[in-house]
């Protein structure tokens, strides 16, 4: 086919019906053709023709005034719809989200990976493509994680998950924890099943970690564990984002009684208040589930108590605070926060102004502003309570 061959066809096109036959058959043109790329580009080119627009730089708002910016962005998003629909259908999922993600419409792509992953054989070529769009590019995290667990294992997974974990949404970190407590759960309550009838042949085995682990220390005679102990000291650290409603929950509890049970060599500190790791972790998972809860409040009081430095009083602080809004006592929490956090506002995270107004304790947000001499705090503080006033 010669390089005027296109011209030709959408001349005679022009002719015979105007710029609308035209479009309509370059657009009919490039979907026969498969050249998805090429044919969104032709619908907003369509677009622009109808709007009076430039026809160049097709895919920018930049020369779109005004008055006309709002159909011209309808046009874009059924555009970008269209194009990453027909790529789906054609298994380019990879291209299909640069769409998708464009318009902030992940659902289609994450359920074309949710099938592509469900058809996966073992040692398809395919994970590694999926694990990048899913993970990496953001089109469904989760699934991502899912499938390096179970091709690559957990310890690459647990690796993983420390990398991305702060990209990850509140939801997608409770689904990761929740995978991972899962997996974890179950390879150590396999090998204590094992352990316990190699020693006493036809041993009745419970499938409760906590109660194999009953009134047998002798397991772990010697430093014996069960499971990478450094697999564990993470996974229970990650279920900390659990939620009550969530089984797993109960089933770190359990993983955080079998860490307490390891030769002290094995049981790793972790940051403060975690240092003692594992009855810190059972103190803060049973509070969550609503068991001795006044014992776990009062663990970790004293924790900010004794903290050596302002730097560790203001991590433990920042958990008990944490605890005490997840349990319900959002008041108390804002009293501990306007005494050690007052200066904390993440955007992506903690909020003394939130958790202020939350706990109804604009007081303390006002104190804090003199306390610190901080306009801007005094006037948020003022600001907020006049926006409660006139509702």
């Amino acid at each position: 086919m010669s390089t005027t061959a296109p011209t030709t066809r959408l001349r005679a096109a022009l002719q015979a019906g105007g710029p609308s036959q035209l479009l309509d058959a370059l657009i009919e043109q490039l979907r026969e053709k498969g050249d998805y790329h090429r044919l969104f580009d032709a619908l907003l080119l369509k677009k622009r023709v109808e709007l009076g627009l430039p026809l160049e730089r097709l895919t920018t708002f930049d020369n779109v005034p005004e008055d006309k910016r709002s159909e011209f962005q309808d046009a874009y998003i059924a555009a970008a719809r269209e194009v990453g629909r027909l790529l789906l259908d054609a298994g380019q999922l990879k291209d299909a989200w640069i769409y998708f993600r464009t318009i902030e419409e992940p659902e289609p792509v994450a359920d074309a990976i949710e099938r592509a992953a469900a058809s996966l054989e073992e040692g398809d070529e395919r994970v590694e493509e999926l694990v990048n769009l899913a993970l990496y590019e953001g089109a469904h995290p989760i699934k991502g994680l899912e499938l390096i667990l179970r091709n690559y294992g957990i310890c690459n997974t647990i690796t993983t998950l420390d990398q991305c974990f702060g990209q990850l949404t509140p939801e997608q970190r409770r689904q990761a924890a929740a995978m991972l407590v899962r997996q974890l759960y179950s390879d150590l309550r396999q090998s204590l099943q094992y352990d316990i009838q190699q020693r006493i042949a036809g041993a009745p085995v419970s499938d409760s970690i906590a109660e194999l682990i009953r009134g047998r220390d002798h397991l772990f005679e010697g430093g014996t564990y069960h499971v990478d102990v450094s697999h564990l000291n993470s996974v229970v650290r990650f279920a900390r984002v659990l939620e009550p409603a969530d089984p797993e929950l109960k089933l770190a509890v359990e993983l955080a009684e079998y860490g307490g049970k390891l030769d002290k060599q094995f049981q790793y500190p972790g940051d403060p208040p975690f240092e003692d790791f594992y009855a810190a972790h059972r103190h803060f998972f049973n509070a969550l589930l609503g068991r001795d809860v006044e014992q776990a409040v009062q663990y970790f009081r004293r924790k900010v108590e004794e903290a050596s430095d302002e730097q560790d009083r203001q991590l433990a602080a920042y958990v008990l605070v944490d605890l005490l809004r997840r349990i319900g006592r959002s008041n108390e929490a804002a009293e501990i926060a306007a005494e050690h956090l007052s200066r904390l506002d993440d955007p992506h995270g903690f909020s003394f102004v939130s958790l202020c107004r939350e706990a109804g304790r604009l007081d303390l947000l006002e104190q804090a502003a003199d306390r610190n001499d901080d306009p801007l705090q005094a006037a948020i503080a003022l600001l907020t309570r006049q926006q409660a006033a006139d509702k």
